[in-house]
């Protein structure tokens, strides 16, 4: 993993599979049928969603989401 940006995975019944979402990206998410997978090909579009903001001349958002502490 290159970025320290918060992955969160979660079980989507309407997709029938894993979302994984980057909230400091917006819009930045990926599909899988198990949680790796969703993982997986969150890397790449984390990749895809800095390089398209690069190429923007956008200023790339620094990760500031935290995992929530257990209770």
């Amino acid at each position: 993993m290159k970025h320290k940006y918060l992955i969160e995975v979660f079980w989507s019944e309407e997709d029938g599979g894993y979302i994984a979402v980057a909230p400091d990206l917006p819009g930045c998410s990926a599909f899988g049928d198990t949680p790796t997978e969703a993982m997986r090909e969150m890397e790449d579009a984390i990749e895809s969603w800095l390089e398209a903001c690069r190429n923007m001349g956008r200023t790339v958002p620094k990760p500031k989401a935290q995992p929530q502490k257990a209770a």
